[in-house]
């Protein structure tokens, strides 16, 4: 698939809220996934610590109200998105979360996913 491709794919997945699928569809089994240095998350690399990541961050929802996630721009081998999510969070409440979201991808697979916030 061609970025362009990728990106559409990855869209119509995360319209659905399906965003395990993405990862298992879409993502190289050694991708990185790049956090801000003020992030509560650290980064990673490989697939399954991506997933186990996610996890950890789902774990800590109590309560879902809301989410987006902007159709993506493609420039080269990149992609980006606008997304967010409003939700409760245990022990500390209700949170709202914006971020940028770039993907690279090279031979069909999304390679690195990096955040902005």
């Amino acid at each position: 698939m061609e970025t362009q491709q990728v990106a559409d794919r990855f869209n119509e997945l995360a319209q659905a809220g399906l965003f395990e699928e993405i990862l298992l569809e879409l993502f190289s089994s050694d991708a990185k996934s790049i956090e801000p240095a003020h992030a509560p998350f650290q980064s990673v690399q490989g697939l399954d610590n991506i997933i186990a990541k996610g996890k950890q961050f789902h774990d800590l929802i109590e309560e879902m109200h809301g989410s987006y996630t902007n159709t993506p721009i493609v420039a080269g081998n990149f992609f980006a998105c606008t997304m967010g999510m409003d939700v409760s969070l245990k022990g500390v409440g209700r949170q709202k979360f914006d971020e940028v979201a770039v993907y690279e991808v090279k031979d069909g697979k999304i390679i690195s996913e990096q955040f902005f916030f």
